[in-house]
Protein backbone atom coordinates (compact mmCIF):
# COMPACT_ATOMS: atom_id res chain seq x y z
CA UNK A 1 0.00 0.00 0.00
CA UNK A 2 1.56 3.30 -1.02
CA UNK A 3 1.52 6.56 0.88
CA UNK A 4 -1.44 8.03 -1.08
CA UNK A 5 -3.64 4.98 -0.47
CA UNK A 6 -2.84 5.10 3.23
CA UNK A 7 -3.70 8.80 3.42
CA UNK A 8 -7.04 8.41 1.63
CA UNK A 9 -8.15 5.57 3.90
CA UNK A 10 -7.72 7.49 7.12
CA UNK A 11 -10.44 9.02 9.22
CA UNK A 12 -8.84 12.44 8.94
CA UNK A 13 -9.51 12.82 5.21
CA UNK A 14 -13.13 11.72 5.74
CA UNK A 15 -13.66 14.36 8.39
CA UNK A 16 -11.92 17.06 6.34
CA UNK A 17 -14.00 16.30 3.24
CA UNK A 18 -17.19 16.08 5.31
CA UNK A 19 -16.40 19.49 6.84
CA UNK A 20 -15.85 21.04 3.39
CA UNK A 21 -19.11 19.55 2.09
CA UNK A 22 -20.95 20.80 5.18
CA UNK A 23 -19.45 24.27 4.69
CA UNK A 24 -20.74 24.42 1.11
CA UNK A 25 -24.19 23.29 2.23
CA UNK A 26 -24.25 25.98 4.94
CA UNK A 27 -23.15 28.67 2.49
CA UNK A 28 -25.84 27.56 0.03
CA UNK A 29 -28.56 27.55 2.69
CA UNK A 30 -27.56 30.92 4.13
CA UNK A 31 -26.96 32.63 0.77
CA UNK A 32 -29.97 35.01 1.10
CA UNK A 33 -28.59 36.28 4.42
CA UNK A 34 -24.84 36.36 3.79
CA UNK A 35 -24.74 37.43 0.12
CA UNK A 36 -23.62 41.09 0.12
CA UNK A 37 -25.70 42.07 -2.95
CA UNK A 38 -28.70 41.07 -5.01
CA UNK A 39 -27.33 38.42 -7.43
CA UNK A 40 -29.59 39.44 -10.33
CA UNK A 41 -29.52 43.22 -9.95
CA UNK A 42 -27.96 44.83 -13.03
CA UNK A 43 -25.82 47.94 -12.63
CA UNK A 44 -23.99 48.77 -15.86
CA UNK A 45 -22.11 51.58 -14.12
CA UNK A 46 -20.35 48.92 -12.02
CA UNK A 47 -19.65 46.37 -14.75
CA UNK A 48 -16.36 44.42 -14.80
CA UNK A 49 -15.07 46.05 -11.63
CA UNK A 50 -11.98 44.65 -9.94
CA UNK A 51 -12.24 43.19 -6.42
CA UNK A 52 -12.85 45.84 -3.79
CA UNK A 53 -14.22 46.27 -0.28
CA UNK A 54 -17.74 46.53 -1.69
CA UNK A 55 -17.36 43.70 -4.21
CA UNK A 56 -14.90 41.15 -2.83
CA UNK A 57 -14.69 39.18 -6.10
CA UNK A 58 -15.50 42.07 -8.41
CA UNK A 59 -18.49 42.31 -10.76
CA UNK A 60 -19.48 40.67 -14.03
CA UNK A 61 -20.29 42.17 -17.44
CA UNK A 62 -23.67 43.39 -16.17
CA UNK A 63 -22.39 44.87 -12.93
CA UNK A 64 -23.67 41.98 -10.77
CA UNK A 65 -21.67 40.97 -7.71
CA UNK A 66 -19.65 37.81 -8.42
CA UNK A 67 -19.54 36.63 -4.81
CA UNK A 68 -23.31 36.91 -4.42
CA UNK A 69 -23.85 34.99 -7.65
CA UNK A 70 -21.46 32.25 -6.51
CA UNK A 71 -23.35 31.86 -3.23
CA UNK A 72 -26.73 31.72 -4.94
CA UNK A 73 -25.29 29.44 -7.62
CA UNK A 74 -24.38 26.97 -4.88
CA UNK A 75 -28.06 26.77 -3.93
CA UNK A 76 -28.86 25.57 -7.46
CA UNK A 77 -25.86 23.33 -8.15
CA UNK A 78 -25.62 21.65 -4.74
CA UNK A 79 -29.32 21.84 -3.84
CA UNK A 80 -30.59 20.23 -7.04
CA UNK A 81 -27.79 17.65 -7.03
CA UNK A 82 -28.96 16.66 -3.55
CA UNK A 83 -32.55 16.39 -4.75
CA UNK A 84 -31.42 14.18 -7.64
CA UNK A 85 -29.40 12.00 -5.26
CA UNK A 86 -32.20 11.57 -2.70
CA UNK A 87 -34.97 10.93 -5.23
CA UNK A 88 -32.83 8.50 -7.26
CA UNK A 89 -31.71 6.75 -4.06
CA UNK A 90 -35.29 6.21 -2.85
CA UNK A 91 -36.50 4.94 -6.23
CA UNK A 92 -33.42 2.72 -6.67
CA UNK A 93 -33.74 1.23 -3.18
CA UNK A 94 -37.41 0.40 -3.65
CA UNK A 95 -37.08 -1.00 -7.18
CA UNK A 96 -33.87 -2.90 -6.41
CA UNK A 97 -35.24 -4.39 -3.20
CA UNK A 98 -38.49 -5.53 -4.82
CA UNK A 99 -36.70 -6.92 -7.86
CA UNK A 100 -34.08 -8.82 -5.89
CA UNK A 101 -36.38 -10.15 -3.20
CA UNK A 102 -39.37 -11.22 -5.31
CA UNK A 103 -37.38 -12.44 -8.33
CA UNK A 104 -39.22 -14.21 -11.16
CA UNK A 105 -40.95 -12.22 -13.87
CA UNK A 106 -40.95 -9.05 -11.77
CA UNK A 107 -37.16 -9.18 -11.56
CA UNK A 108 -36.90 -9.83 -15.29
CA UNK A 109 -39.15 -6.91 -16.23
CA UNK A 110 -37.46 -4.42 -13.91
CA UNK A 111 -33.92 -5.44 -14.86
CA UNK A 112 -34.73 -5.36 -18.58
CA UNK A 113 -36.04 -1.83 -18.04
CA UNK A 114 -32.78 -0.88 -16.31
CA UNK A 115 -30.73 -2.42 -19.10
CA UNK A 116 -32.75 -0.55 -21.69
CA UNK A 117 -31.99 2.76 -19.98
CA UNK A 118 -28.30 1.89 -19.54
CA UNK A 119 -28.05 1.02 -23.24
CA UNK A 120 -27.96 4.75 -24.01
CA UNK A 121 -25.11 7.07 -22.98
CA UNK A 122 -26.34 9.01 -19.96
CA UNK A 123 -25.79 12.49 -21.38
CA UNK A 124 -27.44 11.57 -24.69
CA UNK A 125 -30.49 10.22 -22.86
CA UNK A 126 -30.70 13.31 -20.66
CA UNK A 127 -30.44 15.57 -23.71
CA UNK A 128 -33.21 13.59 -25.38
CA UNK A 129 -35.51 13.95 -22.37
CA UNK A 130 -34.75 17.68 -22.11
CA UNK A 131 -35.42 17.98 -25.85
CA UNK A 132 -38.88 16.48 -25.34
CA UNK A 133 -39.87 18.55 -22.30
CA UNK A 134 -37.92 21.69 -23.16
CA UNK A 135 -35.05 23.48 -21.37
CA UNK A 136 -35.33 24.39 -17.72
CA UNK A 137 -34.04 23.38 -14.32
CA UNK A 138 -37.04 21.23 -13.39
CA UNK A 139 -36.76 19.38 -16.71
CA UNK A 140 -33.08 18.67 -16.00
CA UNK A 141 -33.99 17.49 -12.50
CA UNK A 142 -36.55 15.09 -13.93
CA UNK A 143 -34.22 13.88 -16.69
CA UNK A 144 -31.27 13.18 -14.39
CA UNK A 145 -33.52 11.51 -11.82
CA UNK A 146 -34.95 9.22 -14.52
CA UNK A 147 -31.40 8.17 -15.45
CA UNK A 148 -29.64 8.01 -12.08
CA UNK A 149 -32.00 5.67 -10.21
CA UNK A 150 -31.04 2.76 -12.48
CA UNK A 151 -27.51 2.55 -11.04
CA UNK A 152 -28.79 2.33 -7.47
CA UNK A 153 -31.45 -0.21 -8.43
CA UNK A 154 -29.00 -2.61 -10.06
CA UNK A 155 -26.51 -2.54 -7.19
CA UNK A 156 -29.29 -2.85 -4.62
CA UNK A 157 -30.85 -5.78 -6.48
CA UNK A 158 -27.55 -7.69 -6.58
CA UNK A 159 -27.05 -7.25 -2.84
CA UNK A 160 -30.63 -8.26 -2.05
CA UNK A 161 -30.27 -11.49 -4.07
CA UNK A 162 -27.44 -12.56 -1.75
CA UNK A 163 -29.11 -11.23 1.39
CA UNK A 164 -32.44 -12.98 0.99
CA UNK A 165 -30.82 -16.38 1.51
CA UNK A 166 -29.42 -15.40 4.91
CA UNK A 167 -30.72 -17.01 8.08
CA UNK A 168 -32.16 -13.81 9.55
CA UNK A 169 -34.33 -13.32 6.46
CA UNK A 170 -35.53 -16.91 6.68
CA UNK A 171 -36.31 -16.40 10.37
CA UNK A 172 -38.32 -13.27 9.60
CA UNK A 173 -40.22 -15.12 6.88
CA UNK A 174 -41.00 -18.05 9.21
CA UNK A 175 -42.19 -15.67 11.93
CA UNK A 176 -44.94 -14.46 9.59
CA UNK A 177 -43.51 -11.09 8.56
CA UNK A 178 -44.96 -9.75 5.33
CA UNK A 179 -42.84 -9.19 2.24
CA UNK A 180 -42.97 -5.41 2.65
CA UNK A 181 -42.00 -5.68 6.34
CA UNK A 182 -39.01 -7.86 5.50
CA UNK A 183 -37.89 -5.45 2.80
CA UNK A 184 -38.36 -2.39 5.00
CA UNK A 185 -36.89 -3.73 8.26
CA UNK A 186 -34.30 -6.27 7.12
CA UNK A 187 -33.35 -5.71 3.49
CA UNK A 188 -33.08 -1.94 3.05
CA UNK A 189 -31.09 -1.29 6.30
CA UNK A 190 -28.47 -3.82 5.17
CA UNK A 191 -27.93 -2.24 1.74
CA UNK A 192 -28.01 1.41 2.80
CA UNK A 193 -24.29 1.85 3.50
CA UNK A 194 -22.96 0.75 0.07
CA UNK A 195 -25.71 2.68 -1.70
CA UNK A 196 -25.01 5.88 0.27
CA UNK A 197 -21.27 5.55 -0.41
CA UNK A 198 -22.04 5.19 -4.11
CA UNK A 199 -24.35 8.20 -3.86
CA UNK A 200 -21.49 10.29 -2.45
CA UNK A 201 -19.54 9.60 -5.62
CA UNK A 202 -22.61 10.25 -7.79
CA UNK A 203 -23.18 13.66 -6.15
CA UNK A 204 -20.09 14.97 -7.90
CA UNK A 205 -21.35 13.70 -11.25
CA UNK A 206 -24.78 15.22 -10.63
CA UNK A 207 -23.21 18.64 -10.00
CA UNK A 208 -21.12 18.24 -13.15
CA UNK A 209 -24.18 17.27 -15.20
CA UNK A 210 -26.24 20.20 -13.93
CA UNK A 211 -23.40 22.63 -14.63
CA UNK A 212 -22.72 21.15 -18.08
CA UNK A 213 -26.35 21.35 -19.14
CA UNK A 214 -26.66 24.91 -17.80
CA UNK A 215 -23.47 25.79 -19.71
CA UNK A 216 -25.21 24.55 -22.86
CA UNK A 217 -28.21 26.76 -22.08
CA UNK A 218 -30.54 23.88 -21.19
CA UNK A 219 -30.64 24.37 -17.42
CA UNK A 220 -31.19 27.43 -15.30
CA UNK A 221 -32.27 30.40 -17.40
CA UNK A 222 -30.98 33.99 -17.06
CA UNK A 223 -30.82 36.05 -14.96
CA UNK A 224 -30.68 33.39 -12.21
CA UNK A 225 -27.24 32.36 -10.99
CA UNK A 226 -25.80 28.86 -11.48
CA UNK A 227 -22.15 27.87 -11.74
CA UNK A 228 -22.35 26.34 -15.22
CA UNK A 229 -24.38 29.27 -16.54
CA UNK A 230 -21.85 31.68 -15.00
CA UNK A 231 -19.04 29.96 -16.92
CA UNK A 232 -21.08 30.26 -20.12
CA UNK A 233 -21.66 33.98 -19.53
CA UNK A 234 -17.95 34.50 -18.94
CA UNK A 235 -16.80 32.91 -22.20
CA UNK A 236 -17.12 36.21 -24.02
CA UNK A 237 -14.62 37.78 -21.64
CA UNK A 238 -12.11 34.93 -21.39
CA UNK A 239 -9.20 37.12 -22.50
CA UNK A 240 -9.97 40.36 -20.71
CA UNK A 241 -11.62 39.03 -17.55
CA UNK A 242 -10.95 35.28 -17.18
CA UNK A 243 -11.95 35.42 -13.52
CA UNK A 244 -15.60 35.35 -14.60
CA UNK A 245 -15.01 31.75 -15.63
CA UNK A 246 -12.36 30.91 -13.04
CA UNK A 247 -14.53 31.64 -9.97
CA UNK A 248 -17.40 29.24 -10.77
CA UNK A 249 -14.95 26.74 -12.32
CA UNK A 250 -12.94 26.56 -9.11
CA UNK A 251 -16.16 26.18 -7.09
CA UNK A 252 -17.27 23.22 -9.26
CA UNK A 253 -13.79 21.67 -9.10
CA UNK A 254 -13.56 21.95 -5.32
CA UNK A 255 -17.02 20.53 -4.61
CA UNK A 256 -16.77 17.67 -7.12
CA UNK A 257 -13.26 16.76 -6.02
CA UNK A 258 -14.32 16.79 -2.36
CA UNK A 259 -17.29 14.49 -3.00
CA UNK A 260 -15.10 12.11 -5.02
CA UNK A 261 -12.37 11.94 -2.39
CA UNK A 262 -14.98 11.47 0.34
CA UNK A 263 -16.65 8.66 -1.61
CA UNK A 264 -13.33 6.94 -2.32
CA UNK A 265 -12.26 7.22 1.33
CA UNK A 266 -15.57 5.82 2.61
CA UNK A 267 -15.58 2.94 0.12
CA UNK A 268 -11.98 2.01 1.02
CA UNK A 269 -12.57 2.31 4.75
CA UNK A 270 -15.67 0.10 4.75
CA UNK A 271 -14.38 -2.28 2.10
CA UNK A 272 -17.16 -1.45 -0.36
CA UNK A 273 -16.60 -2.15 -4.04
CA UNK A 274 -17.39 0.79 -6.35
CA UNK A 275 -18.15 -1.46 -9.33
Amino acid sequence: MNRWQTMFRGKKVIWICAAIVLLFFILALLAPWIAPHDPVKVNLLQKLKDPSADHWLGTDHLGRDNLSRLLYGARISIGFATMIFLSSLVIGLIVGSISGYLGGWIDNVLMRLCEGILAFPQLVLVLGIVGIFGPGLMQILLALMMVQWVHYARICRNMVVSLKERNFIAAARISGSSTWTIIRKHIIPNVQRPIVVMGTLEMGWAIMDISALSFLGLGIQPPNAEWGAMIHEGTGYIRSHPELMIYPGVAILLVVMTFNILGEALSDRYGISKK
